[in-house]
């Protein structure tokens, strides 16, 4: 989203004052330890040992077990499974990661649009300091027209997604590009019980089907094919048209222990969006004589359309000793996304309005390997050794143009872009005593981009960065059900490597980032989990969307320090009940007049989700959610409202092939708003621009009625 570049006073920490050594030895710490030679697992998020006995996947019918003592190797990271997925409604399919703790996820224009992001603090707009990858498969999208860090998760489809792995904080060493704050792999199943189809239903012409079903192929292979249809009008005045189409098949063969699989997904979607507007509107409730309100739009030519269609496959091979992963994929990727935030700012007399568009169209190759290894004799019982190697190569056409009604007026900037990031790290896992365990890595990333100009206005360049980042993990017992975690880690995020041209100021295409974590987990007993973590990340120059440059460019210092607590409680098969909270205090760490606060850093966040299961017939969820109220300017002389709402779901199992379920969202028909910003715009008949609060109106009480069919 558009913001202002701003600058702020330096601020003086007073925690973490336990754990500020460790960045001072952590480069040391691994150093030695990679000369031992060092992971991640097959997933490249939930660390595991190769000790650890390795199950086929299978369909379980029953509690998830969450993350258990012993699982993980910060506070701050868990295990998402298929059965809490279920639990709650999905107004949104990237709502999937709003079950990882402290996480919001919200829409600021058509639902076509990828989500707006946020954790720990950090506005992470549409996905910028946040790594997301399906089935290994990045998501991200870096020197993005619209945004850094683009992540588009409308083609994921919730009913085949197996688990959520996460973890937060730049800790693990592989965790490499936009994994600041955090990384989640989503995994899908390769197998299903039954088939299935999915009918819903509700208002507004929302008409969602999906339908599923796997078989084997002769004796070694198995096949899953999934088709998914979505439209989708919203209660705008001018309805948006989402229309969305997706589809996947994948091809597997062998085993946990040695199998390979191959993935070809397309999606498609196309929408008519609808943008923030300006509280001063909202309040007059009219435009030269004609009544506004919350669901009316400035510009109803604003919308999009996209497509992806990627092409990926895995192979694996592991025992009690050893294990090797190999991943590749291959993405074609478009958007075309028009876009009025500030309405007639520049108009002139002319009745053009400030619409532009952003087209990015590009292909993505990449890939990952990695070999892990058991070393006996180093500490008390085996040390797991990892090396890995990741690879990805972006070819991008990114343009930014001014228009009206959708007709190009102008070029701003028009550029070919090839950028390629390569990493290679290696980590050591080692149980030194039955209540200490050490997790060491360093990883190296090399940046390289050339950035054609299609205009000669713009110049022609390449850039090269490189950067080494130690991380460190201290894990301590368990005592009495409880165990102790220490993190530090230093991480990074790419720039837009059309930002990166030589200047006066040159932008590195890497911007540091250094994270600390002291966290406790507690398992008093199988049926109570909670988790608590006090962490601090600081980054060298924060990431700011500049809409007229058409780029996220680097900007300002800043630090943030925060709390987090989660708790899950199943005392019986029937009941579940998850809850968390989460505070931070973001700020910039320069000093400038314009103010410290950073613009929609969301300092206060709570979920709370209640979930009863099998009661003769019946199943029920219901969910809350807060999202704090955050600066919208540096100075803090504006802030955002909070947002409190909460969904149902209620379940009817009619026989054992059929079930129906009913959604209500916004159950108290709150007056919400899923996003706000404050910047200046101008409407018609005003002669200047005028600095106000611009939101986005989160959709009022709706109900969708769902029915599942097995077959």
């Amino acid at each position: 989203m558009i913001a202002p570049r701003r600058n702020a006073p330096r601020l003086r920490l007073h925690m973490f004052g336990a754990i500020a050594c460790i960045h001072r030895h952590a480069a040391i710490g691994a150093a030695v330890c990679a000369c031992v030679a060092l992971s991640a697992n097959a997933d490249g998020l939930h660390a595991t040992s190769l000790t650890h006995t390795v199950l086929p996947e299978v369909d379980v019918v029953g509690q998830d077990e969450g993350t258990p003592l012993g699982s993980s190797d910060a506070a701050s990271q868990g295990v998402i499974g298929a059965q809490q997925l279920g639990n709650r409604p999905l107004p949104r399919p990237a709502e999937v990661l709003e079950h990882i703790p402290g996480m919001v996820v919200t829409q600021h224009s058509g639902d076509g649009k990828a989500n707006q992001y946020f954790l720990r603090g950090i506005n992470l707009d549409h996905g910028s300091d946040f790594a997301t990858t399906v089935n290994g498969v990045p998501v991200n999208l870096p020197t993005h027209a619209h945004g850094q860090g683009y992540s588009d998760l409308n083609f994921l489809i919730p009913e085949l997604v197996q688990r959520v792995d996460y973890r937060k904080g730049p800790y693990a060493a592989g965790d490499g590009d936009f994994a600041s704050a955090g990384a989640a792999n989503v995994v899908y199943r390769t197998r299903l019980a039954q088939p299935f189809a999915d009918l819903t239903l509700g208002p507004h012409g929302y008409q969602r089907g999906v339908a599923a079903g796997s078989a084997d192929i002769g004796e070694a292979l198995h096949l899953l094919a999934a088709v998914e249809g979505l439209n989708n009008n919203g209660p705008w005045h001018t309805p948006q048209g989402l229309r969305q189409r997706n589809a996947l098949l994948t091809l597997s063969s062998g085993t946990a222990a040695q199998g390979s699989a191959i993935s070809l997904s397309a999606y498609s979607a196309h929408w008519t969006a609808t943008d923030q507007v300006p509280q001063r509107l909202l309040d007059a409730g009219s435009l030269q004589g004609q009544a506004f309100g919350r669901f009316d739009t400035l510009d109803p030519s604003d919308g999009a359309s996209t497509s992806r269609t990627s092409v990926s496959g895995e192979w694996h091979q592991r025992d009690d000793r050893a294990a090797t992963q190999l991943r590749w994929y291959a993405v074609q990727y478009d958007l075309a996304l028009y876009s009025n935030f500030t309405y007639q700012t520049a108009s002139n007399g002319t009745g053009n309005s400030d619409q532009f568009a952003q087209r990015d169209q590009r292909q993505v190759l990449g890939g990952t390997l990695f070999h892990s290894w058991v070393v006996d004799g180093l500490g008390h019982g085996a040390a797991v050794n990892t090396v890995g190697l990741q690879l990805r190569q972006d070819r991008i056409r990114a343009g930014l143009f001014n228009t009206t009604q959708r007709m190009v007026t102008a070029a701003v900037r028009d550029d070919e872009v090839t950028q390629t990031l390569a990493g290679l790290y290696a980590q050591n896992d080692t149980p030194w005593t039955p209540w200490l365990r050490t997790v060491t890595g360093l990883r190296i990333d090399q940046f390289q981009a050339q950035v054609h100009s299609l205009l000669p206005a713009n110049p022609t360049f390449g850039s090269d960065s490189q950067q080494l980042s130690p991380k460190l993990s201290v894990i301590l017992g368990p005592w009495a059900h409880t165990e102790l975690f220490i993190n530090s880690g230093v991480g990074f995020h790419s720039n837009d490597a059309r930002s990166t041209a030589p200047s006066a100021s040159p932008v590195s295409g890497l911007t540091r980032s250094r994270g600390d974590e002291i966290g406790l987990r507690n398992q008093v007993s199988e049926t109570l989990q909670t988790a608590i973590a006090l962490w601090r990340l600081r980054f060298d120059a924060e990431l700011v969307y500049v809409g007229d440059a058409g780029t996220t460019e680097a900007g300002r210092p800043s630090q943030r320090q925060g709390v987090e607590w989660s708790t899950r409680w199943t005392p019986d098969p029937h009941f579940g009940l998850d809850a968390n909270v989460a505070w931070t205090r973001p700020r910039y760490s320069d000093a400038s007049p314009d103010g410290a606060f950073i613009p929609n850093a969301v300092q206060r966040v709570g979920h709370v989700s209640a979930a009863w299961q099998h009661i003769g017939p019946w199943s029920a969820s219901l969910t809350w959610r807060y999202i704090g109220p955050a600066a919208l300017l540096a100075d803090n002389s504006m802030r955002s409202r909070a947002n409190i709402s909460s969904n149902l779901r209620l379940t009817r199992h009619v026989s054992a092939d059929t079930d129906v379920s009913l959604d209500v969202l916004n159950v108290w028909n709150r007056a919400n708003d899923d996003i706000q910003y404050a910047y200046a715009s101008q409407l018609a008949g005003e002669t200047a621009p005028v600095l106000d609060r611009h939101l986005h109106p989160a959709e009022p009480r709706t109900w969708r009625l769902h029915t599942r069919l097995r077959f």
